[in-house]
């Protein structure tokens, strides 16, 4: 049986502290990421000179074609301003007006705090009459 108490016979070799920084791991990061930066900067730049058109937010200004429908807090539904007395009398109203050529737009102005169902059968119903064109409208709070 031996026992090891320690380094004996060391050399001066092995005491020796290393006292510089191995820079070959940054190099080699350094060197992908430039290979990287040169393959995706063409790809960026590269491209068809045109000139945009310039635009700007206008506020749109309801048209004399534009029907509106709202619904009150209560659920009663209004076409423009007369109340519908039913959702038949709403149907036979909105069937006609997409009969037209071209078909107006419809916006439906919902009280925010009226039932999701009065504003859903309004919804169904200008569905059911085959309008395409239906907005919602909000307040544009700032």
């Amino acid at each position: 049986m031996s026992m090891n108490l320690g380094p004996t016979l060391a050399t001066p070799d092995d005491d020796e502290v290393i006292g510089t920084i191995n820079t070959t791991p940054l190099v080699d990061v350094m060197l992908v990421l430039l290979i990287i930066f040169l393959i995706t900067i063409p790809v960026v730049t590269t491209s068809i000179q045109v000139d945009l058109p310039q635009e700007q937010n206008v506020v749109r200004e309801a048209k004399p074609e534009t029907v509106i429908i709202s619904v009150n807090q209560a659920g009663q539904i209004y076409l423009y301003d007369t109340p519908m007395q039913s959702s038949k009398d709403l149907n036979a109203r909105l069937q006609k007006l997409a009969a037209m050529k071209p078909q107006p737009d419809v916006q439906i102005r919902g009280d925010a705090k009226s039932a999701f169902e009065s504003v859903g059968r309004v919804m169904y119903a200008v569905q059911r009459a085959g309008i395409t064109q239906v907005g919602f409208i909000t307040d544009p709070r700032p």
